[in-house]
């Protein structure tokens, strides 16, 4: 995580911060086109630390959406350890979204733009929603962070 803080801070990012141990990054960026700048984290991670690895940039507007935009608020109330959302590289297609929640079950899930949300009733780690499935039936790669994190990551973003 230090390597990658003095990485953003040498490429010209703000304020650069990290929450736990997952990758997750806090920043300021003078570029306001995410692909563009995931574009470049991905090229010099990869240039600088001899790291390949998606990364998946959402602004403040977008990220406050997603906490706005829950479709199952009640999950996050009574158990948001398992609500997760899925931070897409690209926006999926209603049918591969329909196809994924049609075999899903016990989980939901719900999709909207570059986001999917999935709840995990019976746990996350026994289930069959993995994130090898949703990346296949979606057809593109992901990230998934439970509701807890979502919003930590909101508040630091806020701070």
């Amino acid at each position: 995580m230090t390597d990658l803080r003095r990485l953003l801070d040498d490429l010209g990012m703000e304020n650069p911060r990290t929450l736990l141990q997952t990758g997750n990054l806090v920043f300021q960026s003078p570029s306001a086109v995410e692909s563009e700048l995931e574009t470049l984290l991905e090229t010099e991670t990869h240039r600088r630390l001899g790291l390949r690895t998606d990364f998946l940039a959402r602004g403040i507007k977008e990220w406050t959406s997603v906490i706005v935009g829950n479709p199952f608020p009640q999950q996050a109330e009574q158990d948001p350890s398992h609500l997760v959302v899925v931070f897409l590289k690209c926006t999926p297609g209603d049918d591969s979204v329909r196809d994924l929640a049609a075999n899903s079950m016990p989980e939901q899930v719900s999709a909207w733009g570059r986001h999917l949300f999935a709840t995990y009733p019976e746990g996350i780690g026994r289930s069959r929603l993995t994130m090898a499935l949703i990346e296949r039936k979606l057809g593109c790669r992901g990230t998934a962070r439970n509701w807890n994190t979502v919003l930590k990551l909101a508040a630091l973003a806020q701070s």
